[in-house]
């Protein structure tokens, strides 16, 4: 009778071990855990349709959320995005500096089964420099969903935004972007995602619309969870030059207490 305790047993401690480290993926690559984090995160590209230059993103992202109060009886995730740009700049060479800070805030409205979030977002043009950014103050909404399961995650964020101030001798800008998450849980923490970004100019009619497939690891260390991944990203689908034709993305997130 104590082998096949001890196989049951054995197989349940596995279960749990596996269940764990699902749990800890998922809250590593969910942006719509309700917890704060700090994210690390580069886009290198260096293949841009119809030119020889290169581009490069880093950028800094902490988000921060706010329990339900008595103003607002849903929970909010602020979330902060500052890039470090590099781009071609009109002398033949290139500019790094910072670029335009976006901020949005998610109502979490919905928690059970697919969460959902939507909220507004702004961007100030806080670049150094005219080639990153617009010049141009922009609003406009973000809206996230989720579906999380012991096999990963799937879901998506869309933002919108439009230019309603700023430098009357910078272009008007309105864009839509949608990025998709796929996130498929492994063992031991690891995982395979594909998140590239889609992005409309709706301004110049154009866009571009990668496909990306990377592996990550997440992991504990104390009562933080820490996430490590790579993501080659290429361009299925695009209209116009100088657009991404090929992104490394690849960063280190850490969600805090949790």
């Amino acid at each position: 009778m104590r082998l096949p305790l001890l196989l049951s047993a054995t197989l349940l401690c596995n279960d749990v071990v596996l269940a764990d480290n699902a749990e800890v993926a998922n809250k590593a690559n969910n942006p719509l855990n309700v917890a704060p984090s700090l994210n690390f995160q580069d886009y290198y590209t260096p293949e841009l349709y119809g030119s020889d230059a290169h581009t490069n993103d880093f950028l800094v992202r902490g988000t921060l959320p706010i329990l339900p109060n008595d103003l607002v009886g849903v929970p909010q995730i602020l979330r902060v995005t500052a890039p470090v740009s590099t781009r071609p700049d009109p002398h033949q060479g290139y500019s790094t500096g910072l670029g335009d800070i976006n901020l949005f805030d998610i109502f979490l409205l919905k928690q059970q089964g697919v969460q959902l979030g939507v909220g507004p977002l702004i961007t100030a043009p806080t670049a150094e420099f005219d080639e990153l950014g617009t010049g141009k103050w922009q609003g406009g909404l973000a809206a996230v969903a989720i579906d999380s399961s012991p096999r990963g995650l799937i879901g998506g964020l869309v933002q919108w935004q439009k230019s309603f101030a700023g430098d009357d001798q910078r272009d008007d800008v309105e864009s839509a972007t949608f990025q998709p998450f796929f996130i498929h849980n492994l063992p031991k923490g690891w995982y395979l995602r594909s998140t590239g970004t889609w992005t409309f100019d709706l301004e110049k009619d154009t866009y571009y619309i990668p496909v990306g497939l990377g592996a990550g690891k997440a992991w504990k260390a104390g009562t933080n969870i820490f996430n490590a991944f790579i993501e080659p990203q290429w361009t299925a689908f695009h209209d116009d030059d100088g657009l991404p034709q090929f992104t490394v993305f690849a960063g280190i997130n850490v969600t805090f207490g949790k």
